[in-house]
């Protein structure tokens, strides 16, 4: 039995000299570092927009022409923007270092024939390793000797089984030891380890624009031409009446301060904020703040299986024996649950043949569990630790410590693991492994009546039921035992007492969470490591729509056109490879397709680079994924997923209203501009007062519009396409038809007033804007359902924001710094009755127009 970390003695390892030679040759043992996000990167990510260049340029012209008040009223929502993202996409990259936060790793070696503990980064190639259960594996190494050695390889391959390594292989950087122990020759370090060259490969991987910023820079452009053809018509009209040159400059400058919304950029980025700070409450840290949105668009949602889709805790769920199946119930580690057959529990207590099974789970096993608190921890084989949990849930005696007299690990090539222990009357050998290789070395089989000879058909049905399980996705485990006089271990002669079907079981909740995405119009497709047969079963548990499993080999066997298809149909992926991910995540973009990918391995990492939105594990993950992805998970759950894609949702949806309800309040006002020039007329706006209604009035009211809760269709509506654009040909009727009438209605207040002097009629006419404006919002909270059926309260902060905008606009009539300012003049009772008569069309109309149509 294991007696110490050495498994040889002979060798001494690298001298003092040979480590600085090394070093020198090869460098540190760590991945290159990602260049730091700098405070001042990440500041100029909120100021590059084609928006908010645009701000800047009319804030500068504004200068240019003397127009300080215009200018610093620009620069401020360009400086308030850039603050709002920088100081939510800064809190998220400090999160990720804390994240990160951890203990450095540490490496066992022998160096100048002593055995010694060493930072990993240290390890030069020709280290002598040593590796024991528990530790991570700091370098690829060679085996030199081992005793039942067991990796977790599942960050670099995603299986989830762990496997054995025989001397002559290689243990891969970043894999876990969960069994065993063993020596190895340190071969490869840093970026040249296997773990090493995905991540270069994660870095080779370019990363696109997100939808929300292909929509946004569309709409800059849109607007752009469109406000620079607007300013130019109304300025060769303002020289065509003959006016001043600063004139014309002035109004063509009113004109393209008018059409282009400037509170947008600050809009969009403080609903982004806010959406990101409730995909925070739902355990989804965003670390760039467009990802927020991105989500919401995702129409395919490429998964990997273990730990997100299942729970990463390996689980008996039937056990056969010749006496009778058993159902074992309960989730992961905790062994809360029971087994039963027939519907009836039972207990270890009185079942002899269950109490010999758990007699085996209990002995063969070198796996701990343990409650730390309120959860229950393992250490050790998951397989092992799955057996435990059973004879736990039996209720089983637990085995003497002491009783262990004598081991034969596990190995590749064996295949199983024996015990021996002491026991009353007689010693025992307990056995578990391969049910092909166990069986090889059984004689009988137990049954209700006692131990049986193993004639050659039952051995035939002992496989039949092996293969049976097998083909259900189970991984199947024999065991057997036999009383011995002898004090060694003899594997002969030994009685089957059962085989044990585990799984890696789904995670709760998964299963809704895949039926909430299929109904919202979103397939979710597998892409694991595992075995082809465990995927399918985990798919068939989950009701995941997967026909077919293709495996990596057969990707790779496909040229583009037939993965094309092949990604179209319900399928998922087992086997595959970083390689292969790349290219089912591309196939399914050129389809059309925006693509969600999780993960938490570094094999994971490229792919999550190239994924329309990449998802990273924050509890398992690595920290090469969670640098490539644009959400980490922080409960590790699938479910967290669909939950952020209705955040999503509701973000686009709202930012589409927010932009409609921006663009028609301008529109009112470039309508309100090009009449009064064309009728000759003093000009109905200054520019200084456009810029209050733009960023001030309706800013705040566009926030407010932002946090507008869900329609209750959000999730029952598909995927919109990838080319959909935050303001469709279809808006612009709405956008005309309200612009048309708070414009008109404005200039007939202005040029009804006129006669009773310039400054009151501009006032009266730029205050009606401002409440036509903040009339018309309520229309905008749904373009298909009326407010009666959304809830009049539904928005609380839309009425605090309504009542806050016509006070403000109240006080800049009234208040005297703000008349300067604005250059405003106290109104009376007539000019406000004017003003509520109009604005209460804006109020009743739509809503009457919903209702018919919503009857209809």
């Amino acid at each position: 039995m294991q007696t110490g970390r050495r498994t040889r003695g002979a060798a001494a390892g690298l001298t003092a000299a040979e480590v600085a030679a090394a070093r020198a040759a090869h460098g540190w043992n760590a991945l290159p570092e990602p260049p730091a996000v700098s405070a001042l990167a990440v500041l100029a990510r909120q100021v590059t927009g084609l928006l908010v260049l645009m701000l800047v340029g009319a804030g500068l012209i504004a200068l240019a022409l003397g127009e300080h008040i215009d200018a610093l009223a620009i620069g401020a929502v360009v400086v308030l923007n850039a603050a709002l993202g920088f100081a939510q996409e800064w809190k998220a990259e400090r999160a990720m270092l804390a994240l990160r936060a951890m203990m450095a790793p540490q490496a066992t070696v022998i160096r100048d024939g002593r055995e010694q503990a060493i930072p990993a980064r240290e390890l030069v190639p020709g280290d002598l390793l040593l590796l024991a259960e528990g530790d991570r594996v700091p370098a690829d190494a060679e085996i030199l000797a081992e005793a039942g050695l067991r990796l977790d390889e599942s960050v670099l391959t995603g299986e989830s089984v762990p496997v054995s390594k025989p001397p002559g292989e290689t243990a891969f950087g970043g894999t876990t030891v969960t069994g065993g122990h063993a020596e190895a020759r340190v071969t490869r370090i840093g970026a040249a380890t296997e773990f090493g060259q995905v991540a270069e490969l994660t870095g080779r991987v370019e990363r696109g624009p997100t939808t929300l910023q292909r929509a946004l820079g569309q709409l800059a452009r849109q607007l752009g031409w469109i406000a620079l053809a607007v300013a130019g018509l109304v300025a060769a009209m303002g020289a065509w009446r003959g006016l001043e040159t600063l004139q014309v400059v002035m109004l063509g400058l009113s004109m393209a301060v008018a059409m282009v919304p400037e509170g947008l950029p600050a809009v969009v980025t403080v609903t982004l904020a806010l959406g990101a700070g409730a995909m925070a409450r739902r355990n989804a840290l965003v670390r760039h703040l467009q990802a927020v949105e991105t989500l919401g668009a995702a129409s395919v949602i490429c998964t990997d299986k273990t730990g997100t889709l299942t729970e990463n805790a390996m689980t008996v769920r039937q056990v056969w024996t010749a006496a009778g199946s058993y159902t074992a119930t309960g989730r992961g580690h905790d062994p809360t649950g029971h087994v039963e057959t027939g519907g009836a529990k039972r207990r270890a207590g009185d079942d002899p043949l269950l109490a010999q099974l758990c007699e085996v789970a209990l002995g063969c096993t070198h796996a701990r569990l343990s409650r730390a608190g309120e959860r229950w921890e393992a250490l050790g084989d998951p397989t092992e630790v799955a057996l435990i949990v059973l004879a736990h849930k039996a209720w089983a005696a637990a085995p003497d410590p002491d009783a262990l007299m004598e081991e034969l690990p596990f190995t590749s090539e064996r295949k199983r693991m024996s015990v021996l222990v002491r026991g009353t009357p007689a010693n025992r050998v307990l056995t578990k492994g391969a049910p092909e290789l166990v069986l090889e070395h059984c004689s009988r089989i137990a049954t209700a009546g006692g131990a049986v000879p193993l004639t050659p058909a039952r051995a035939e049905e002992v496989r039949a039921v092996a293969t049976a399980l097998a083909e259900e996705g189970l991984r199947v485990i024999a065991l057997a035992a036999r009383d011995t006089d002898e004090d060694r271990i003899a594997e002969t002669d030994l009685t089957l007492l059962g085989l044990a079907g585990l799984i890696d079981p789904p995670r709760a909740g998964v299963a809704e969470a895949i039926a909430a995405a299929q109904a919202a119009g979103i397939r979710t497709v597998m892409i694991t490591g595992d075995h082809p047969a465990t995927a399918q079963a985990i798919a068939r548990s989950l009701g995941l729509p997967a026909e077919t499993v293709v495996t990596g080999a057969e990707v790779a066997a496909m040229d583009d056109a037939a993965l094309s298809a092949t990604v179209a149909g319900p399928v998922a992926f087992a086997r595959v490879s970083p390689g292969d991910k790349l290219r089912i995540i591309a196939a399914l973009q050129a389809r059309g397709e925006t693509v969600g990918m999780t993960g938490d391995g570094v094999n994971d990492a490229p792919a999550l680079r190239r994924a329309d939105i990449g998802i990273a594990m924050g509890i398992r993950g690595t920290e090469v994924a969670k640098d490539a992805a644009d959400l980490v998970l922080l409960d590790d759950n699938y479910a967290t997923i669909v939950g952020a894609i209705a955040e999503g949702r509701r973000q686009f949806d709202n930012t589409r209203k927010f932009v409609r309800y921006l663009l028609a309040s301008n529109a009112g006002e470039v309508v309100a501009l090009l009449v009064n020039t064309a009728m000759r007329a003093p000009l109905i706006f200054l520019p200084t007062q456009i810029l209050w209604m733009n960023l001030i009035t309706d800013g705040v009211t566009a926030v407010a519009l932002g946090l507008e809760p869900p329609e209750g269709a959000q999730m029952r509506d598909p995927p919109r396409p990838r080319a959909t654009r935050i303001l469709p040909l279809s808006s612009l009727p709405l956008i005309l038809g309200f612009g048309l009438y708070t414009g008109l209605a404005s200039l007939w207040i202005f040029e009804r007033l006129l006669p009773q002097g310039e400054d009151l009629a501009r006032t009266a006419a730029f205050t009606a804007m401002v409440v036509f404006e903040k009339a018309s919002v309520f229309a905008f909270r749904s373009l298909r359902t009326p407010g009666w059926r959304l809830g009049y309260l539904g928005n609380p902060a839309l009425l605090v924001a309504f009542a806050a905008m016509l006070a403000l606009q109240v006080v800049a009539v009234y208040w005297a710094p703000l008349q300067v300012l604005l250059q405003t003049v106290p109104i009376g009772w007539a000019e406000w009755g004017l003003i509520a008569g109009l604005a209460l069309p804006l109020l009743v109309v739509p809503e009457l127009w919903k209702t018919l149509r919503r009857g209809r």
